[in-house]
């Protein structure tokens, strides 16, 4: 079955041929899209065309020696087929799903998380616990429900999350409700409230890695934003304010360092709002990136939380005055939007690209070799022990299809190795970032492999950096402000921080809100707010986000 699908976003709306591939018991679909605000006979000129090219989207059965089986050309194995620059959203969509890092849940706003999409995550864990290690936070579980007397003591805190709290239906008899736990400040902090007695016990550091509910999201976008979604939460108490507030930057620092270093990601550093500071904390910092859709994500956040939680929480102990004294708090974390960002950042129209850091395989290689030739199978093989690297020597596909799929995969490194290559005593290593070919010597594999994922891991973050510094647009009048929303860029502009004032920029321009107020500030002297003409406090950073 074949018809045209249309998507409104905003004032546009993208039409796209959709056809049904079945194989098996299993249904696909292939789209071709069609273009924007096209007029009917603009649409129906463009099915012509796009039904010629499904015509030939059919389930064919290749045969292999004595084998047979079926490549499909449907959903999963087709590739990508809307252009990044075209359609950001489905194109994100069809890269997550293809490249088999995620799928869709069967309850609304939920995500599965596949193996090679929990694979980057693990990744993620594997470096951050040695940082965790390094700062002597210890890993911990608290239980995920939350009595709702536990929201109650931290007022603020209540009103913040009350439209994402997902409460059980069912309760034991005469007991209060119970909450999935939309973030764990008030569970941890019971606790914390029984451990610490003297000054001894502080500081005290522990991190959770556990699941999160926020169940106001309806509409999932993989890994940016579900009901569902894996975190680390750091929660940390200390005597003073001093450490307090010196250990908030330091794991600000520690999540700058993880973007830069794993996910070959540039971020903006700062303070939040006031409005958008985290509910109950003294003040929040974050870390920005700004995607090739036009918006902004949140990458981290790390808050001082004061001495509000302890006071409502009794989390008292003796100083070395033998004096009863309330402790000040912290609490920082990321989550697997990172992945999100990952994939958002560096993949293209052939699909994932992934840093040589985070990839789960960074290097395989491929023979190109036909049933019988033994030498070239020999060779690819002692290469694969030599480097610790990946080999698909399997019979069944064509090279050419096994490029694709490494390609789709975001695989880094691509080894060639053919009868002319084995001939010359050589192999081809083939870039995933840029498709640059280079034929080295067999000899030389190991030197070169390992200069060349170090020159792609650079590239990455030398390219996104390139980016972001192009996607910020510093302005001082509103009508250079709402241009440059207008044009998807991250805008800096002087603000006087008022909650009033943010919450009409947000309405005038249909969700803009602010992002950070960076720690380096332009000087503010003589400037006026970009919006009410108010004397400018700050240079604050505003984009859509997600």
């Amino acid at each position: 079955m074949t018809y045209t699908e249309i998507k409104e976003k905003g004032d546009k709306k993208y039409y796209y041929r959709v056809k049904s591939v079945r194989e098996g018991e299993h249904v696909g679909k292939e789209r071709v899209y069609l273009g924007a605000n096209l007029s009917k006979e603009e649409v129906r000129k463009a099915e012509v065309e796009a039904d010629k090219k499904l015509s030939g989207v059919v389930v064919e059965e290749k045969k292999v020696g004595e084998k047979k089986m079926e490549e499909k050309v449907g959903r999963e194995e087709k590739g990508i087929t809307i252009k990044k620059e075209q359609d950001p959203v489905e194109w994100y969509s069809q890269v997550c799903l293809k490249a088999g890092l995620a799928d869709y849940g069967p309850v609304k706003g939920t995500m599965v998380i596949k193996p090679y999409g929990y694979a980057l995550w693990q990744k993620i864990q594997d470096y951050f616990n040695k940082v965790l290690e390094k700062r002597k936070v210890e890993n911990a579980y608290f239980p995920m429900f939350i009595p709702e007397s536990f929201f109650k003591k931290e007022a603020e805190h209540a009103e913040g999350f009350s439209p994402e709290v997902a409460w059980l239906a069912q309760k034991d008899d005469k007991s209060e409700r119970i909450a999935l736990r939309p973030t764990s400040e008030t569970i941890i902090y019971d606790s914390y409230s029984k451990w610490i007695r003297s000054w001894r016990d502080l500081p005290l550091r522990i991190n959770q890695w556990c699941n999160i509910v926020r169940w106001e999201v309806s509409d999932c976008k993989l890994f940016l934003r579900s009901r569902e979604f894996l975190w680390q939460e750091g929660h940390c108490v200390y005597a003073t304010e001093k450490e307090c507030d010196k250990e908030v930057i330091l794991f600000l620092d520690e999540y700058e360092k993880l973007c830069k270093d794993l996910l070959a990601i540039p971020v903006l550093k700062g303070r939040k709002t006031e409005k958008e500071k985290f509910a109950g904390a003294n003040y929040t910092t974050a870390i920005e990136t700004f995607t090739p859709e036009g918006k902004a994500l949140q990458c981290g956040t790390s808050h001082n939380l004061g001495q509000g939680f302890a006071k409502s929480f009794d989390i008292s102990f003796l100083d070395k005055n033998e004096k009863k004294a309330f402790p000040w708090q912290t609490s920082w974390g990321f989550s697997t939007r990172l992945i999100g960002a990952l994939v958002m950042m560096h993949s293209d129209n052939k699909g994932l690209v992934l840093p040589p850091s985070i990839a789960p395989i960074k290097v395989v290689i491929v023979p190109i070799w036909k049933k019988g030739d033994k030498n070239i199978l020999k060779i690819a093989r002692e290469l694969q022990e030599k480097l610790g690297v990946e080999l698909d020597d399997r019979v069944e596909y064509s090279p050419g299809y096994k490029f694709n799929k490494w390609e789709l995969k975001g695989v880094p490194l691509r080894i060639e190795l053919g009868p002319r290559d084995v001939k010359k005593n050589q192999i081809v290593l083939v870039r995933r970032d840029s498709g640059e070919k280079k034929i080295v010597k067999l000899a030389d594999a190991e030197k070169e492999v390992e200069k060349i994922l170090k020159d792609v891991q650079n590239s990455l973050y030398t390219n996104a950096q390139k980016f972001l510094d192009s996607s910020i647009k510093k302005v001082e009048t509103w009508d250079d402000f709402m241009k440059a929303v207008k044009d998807k860029k991250m805008v800096l502009a002087p603000f006087c921080g008022g909650v009033k004032c943010e919450d009409w920029i947000k309405d005038k321009t249909r969700g803009v809100s602010s992002r950070v107020i960076p720690f380096e500030q332009p000087s503010v002297s003589g400037k006026k707010c970009v919006h009410c003409d108010k004397k400018a406090g700050v240079w604050a950073y505003f984009a859509r986000a997600y």
